[in-house]
């Protein structure tokens, strides 16, 4: 009864605007999956900030899909995305090839339960660039917040896994990327240490990778981060790497100003 109560409440709250209304109209599978009431409360606590309803639907995400989510990391959109695919289609969590990234992403397949049925892991080799999704059978793949970190790895890498990302798309496949935004007047090299990205270095990873732009949102923007912590995007919540130290000002901010990029493998 408390679940359903739950998710009703969450229903609501996403119909709440006239953007979340229309996209509930069509997008009953995605509203569900959001409303799912076996998600953590913790992670139901920051949609306000991810919008995974409309985020979802921007990148055209359908239950029916074979779809591939890199680094899913502590799982906040799989608890979204193995539920809503397990009937129709097929979610596959892609992640570095090393014990530790395999073994996490074990961890949260198989804690996911039946509600997880049919979801499967997959590994990359950065070094290579060789990754054990099947060439050409993906319709969609996704990552959230990880290409900063794949910038961290080497000068290489980021271009390797975009690659890899290109070959297991299907022609005409999506390629969805949310990233934290540097603004483009700001020095490249913050790039390196501070979590946040140039739309403009994105653009050139995928393009360079060979695919092609066609459409961006503003979703996940927040006018109110500056970009300019001394400890990077971490000083903002979730992370709030301060502790107590300016705290109420850091959650009055939110979570980052994001980039919401999609990108298509040509036919």
């Amino acid at each position: 009864m408390i679940r359903s109560t739950l998710a009703a409440s969450t229903l609501i709250l996403l119909c709440a605007s006239p953007l979340a209304a229309r996209l509930a109209a069509s997008n009953p599978a995605i509203v569900a999956a959001v409303a799912d009431p076996h998600r953590t409360e913790a992670n139901r606590l920051r949609d306000k900030y991810r919008h995974p309803v409309e985020t979802l639907s921007f990148f055209g995400v359908k239950s029916e899909q074979t779809l591939v989510e890199y680094s899913p990391g502590g799982g906040w959109y799989t608890e979204i995305l193995a539920p809503l695919l397990h009937q129709r289609g097929h979610y596959i969590g892609l992640d570095g090839d090393t014990p530790k990234a395999q073994a996490n992403l074990t961890k949260i397949l198989t804690g996911g339960g039946t509600r997880y049925t049919g979801a499967t892991a997959a590994s990359i080799d950065f070094a290579t660039g060789k990754s054990n999704v099947a060439p050409g059978t993906a319709d969609v793949v996704l990552t959230f917040r990880n290409v900063h970190n794949l910038i961290f790895v080497g000068p290489q890498t980021a271009p390797r896994v975009f690659a890899a990302f290109f070959t297991m798309l299907k022609p005409g496949g999506t390629l969805g990327v949310v990233d934290h935004r540097l603004p483009e007047s700001r020095d490249s090299a913050l790039e390196q240490s501070s979590g946040y990205l140039k739309r403009s270095t994105v653009l050139k990873l995928a393009t360079a990778a060979g695919f092609r732009l066609v459409a961006e949102s503003q979703i996940n923007a927040n006018p109110k981060d500056k970009a300019d912590y001394p400890n990077g995007v971490w000083t903002l919540p979730p992370t709030l790497t301060e502790g107590e130290k300016n705290r109420a000002h850091y959650l009055a901010i939110g979570e980052s100003d994001r980039m919401t990029l999609k990108f298509i493998k040509p036919r």
